[in-house]
């Protein structure tokens, strides 16, 4: 299910352009496959790679399953030596499509895990479907989350745990947003190829 492509330039991830391209390329791929395999159009990405558009979360979710790294590695964020604790006072937060999400654990490990605050608004009519995990706790507010066809309302206290290949959409219940705890796991063998389709071809 391809997403929406949002509009407006990049302005708080001034250097993930240039590395979306450069990734990309590592991983040997076209801009249409690429394009292809995250549902975007090759002229959206190619305006990511520019800097003329700003990738949403769930844009860079999808990106660093198909080119085998994490959101850390796009961002362009490291933890020195992979470091098991993470302290609050190195933790800065990076805004993208309308929400705001710091790192909560180290860059380059099989999940990613982050802390999301989701403004009322935003985002909230992008339906998500991609291989992996998910798993959610709500921290603050309330989460309107849709799972297929039933829709739930998590409060404070109440989390999720499912299959992202079933079609789901998270927006804040509130005009306070919500604030969560995200943990999603990335794919990241040589293997991805098998649930994200073909991605052979010449890269420009």
């Amino acid at each position: 299910m391809s997403l929406p492509e949002e509009s407006g330039p990049v302005e708080n991830l001034p250097d993930v352009a240039p590395r979306l391209r450069a990734l990309r390329r590592r991983a040997s791929l076209t801009l249409e496959a690429a394009a292809r395999s995250a549902g975007l159009s090759p002229a959206h990405l190619s305006r990511l790679e520019t800097g003329q558009r700003q990738p949403s979360l769930p844009m860079l979710l999808g990106l660093a399953r198909i080119y085998g790294t994490t959101v850390s590695e796009l961002l362009g964020e490291t933890v020195a030596d992979r470091d098991a604790v993470l302290r609050a006072a190195d933790m800065e937060p990076t805004a993208a499509g309308g929400w705001s999400y710091w790192q909560a654990g180290a860059s380059g490990r099989g999940m990613q895990a982050l802390r999301v605050h989701v403004p009322h608004g935003a985002q909230g009519d992008i339906v998500r479907v991609h291989p992996g995990e998910e798993w959610l706790y709500v921290l603050k507010g309330r989460l309107r989350l849709r799972l297929g066809d039933t829709a739930h309302v998590l409060a404070p206290g109440d989390s999720a745990h499912f299959d992202s290949l079933t079609p789901h959409r998270l927006a804040a219940d509130g005009r306070d947003g919500t604030d969560l705890l995200f943990v999603h796991t990335l794919l990241q063998s040589p293997t991805a190829g098998l649930c994200i389709g073909p991605t052979t071809g010449v890269t420009p």
